[in-house]
């Protein structure tokens, strides 16, 4: 994609061959580049319209309908915001009184859309040509072009005073390089990006769900978010935007959060009936013990982050599943049990342990048509196995 075929998809001519893609798409690339041939598009719009249709049907899983009408690049969508995540946070400005938002990295657009749609004014900036002409292109045709403004520029040079609060996305990938998981490496600066709650108390920070809680700035929140059981980011909430300490927030049909200190220590105790595996985004949130106290549960090791409880209790935070056997871990002797009770297929979770699952299973020499699952972990500091239900 370049900015002179992004210009051209929005044509009259643009948009015939956007509209003809999504009728050859998913079958064969060649013969759908031929059909496009054949309707008389160029090879160069009839490429760029192809890929536009694919992107938009993977994007429907981020932005629903909204994806239809949306401009894509294939690494432009893999850093958007979802949609649902988006509009939460771009909500929670709304009622703490935003009203105007500078959005550094805006990448695609999404989460500048999202704040239109709540009525804030954004001023949206990214410092590539693409995609900032990809955002501004998102925002006319989501009908939010009077609340955003696109621009082409660095982020470090916008005044971000002038604005009632900071939402910051940096870049965490280099071509070439792929992900990148120190915030030295960001672009913008970690220095800069830290410095923005000084200059403009209400600011977010999206980060990567990795990021340490050491850099957590002093007094703000820290939010990590799944949705649909992928833990997608972490957020900074930062001054007058902070609520709590840390926050673990699930987004799926609706919305559940969990809320706490994040230093809090979980009792220790035996494996119970029932284990609890907690979503990722309360794990890496380091509300673990919030989310045993709200169970009434207990660790098996101070370190692991299983739950075990001797009733079971109904929690949208974690996948409980039934324990049926505790053992030390022996190959030989688990092996013989899973032989004895005819289990074929095994689903094998682990915390605290080196073994590589795919290796295990292959080791254990399955044959049966029952099914089972299989939970490798430390109790007490020392290694167990435990043969569990299928997870529902």
């Amino acid at each position: 994609m370049t900015p002179e075929l992004l210009r051209l998809l929005r044509t009259p001519e643009g948009l015939n061959a956007l509209a003809a893609a999504v009728e050859v798409t998913g079958g064969e690339p060649l013969a759908a580049a031929s059909a496009m041939r054949a309707r008389g598009f160029g090879a160069d719009l009839a490429a760029a319209a192809l890929t536009q249709a694919s992107l938009r049907a993977r994007a429907a899983m981020k932005f629903g309908p909204d994806a239809a009408r949306m401009f894509f690049t294939r690494a432009g969508l893999e850093q958007a915001t979802r949609g649902p995540v988006a509009d939460r946070r771009a909500a929670r400005l709304a009622a703490s009184g935003v009203r105007t938002l500078a959005d550094l990295g805006c990448g695609l657009g999404s989460d500048a859309l999202a704040a239109a749609r709540h009525g804030i004014s954004v001023y949206a900036v990214d410092a590539d040509p693409l995609t900032a002409a990809l955002a501004a292109a998102n925002a006319e045709a989501a009908g939010l072009a009077d609340l955003i403004t696109v621009a082409c520029a660095d982020a470090t040079t916008v005044p971000v005073e002038r604005y009632d609060a900071i939402f910051a996305d940096p870049a965490r990938r280099q071509a070439g390089r792929g992900r990148v998981f120190d915030p030295k490496a960001y672009s913008p600066p970690w220095d800069f990006i830290a410095a923005l709650p000084g200059r403009v108390p209400r600011t977010v920070l999206k980060l990567a769900p990795g990021i340490d809680h050491t850099l957590l700035p002093p007094g703000a929140e820290g939010e990590w978010v799944s949705a649909g059981g992928d833990l997608v980011e972490a957020a900074f909430w930062c001054g007058p935007l902070a609520g709590v300490p840390r926050r673990a927030t699930l987004i799926g049909a609706g919305v559940t959060e969990i809320t706490g200190s994040g230093v809090e220590r979980a009792p220790v105790g035996p494996v119970g009936a029932w284990i609890y595996d907690p979503d990722p985004a309360v794990v890496r949130s380091h509300l673990v013990a919030e989310f045993a106290a709200s169970v009434g549960g207990r660790l098996g090791d101070p370190d692991i982050a299983y739950v075990y409880t001797d009733d079971p209790v109904d929690t949208p935070f974690a996948r409980r599943l039934a324990v049926t056997e505790v053992l030390p871990f022996s190959l030989k002797r688990l092996r013989a049990l899973l032989r004895d009770r005819g289990v074929g297929v095994l689903e094998i979770r682990k915390r605290g342990s080196a073994l590589v699952p795919d290796q295990l299973r292959k080791d254990l020499r399955l044959a049966g048509p029952n099914a089972a699952g299989l939970v490798l972990t430390r109790v007490d500091g020392a290694p167990v196995v435990l043969l569990t239900e299928m997870a529902r």
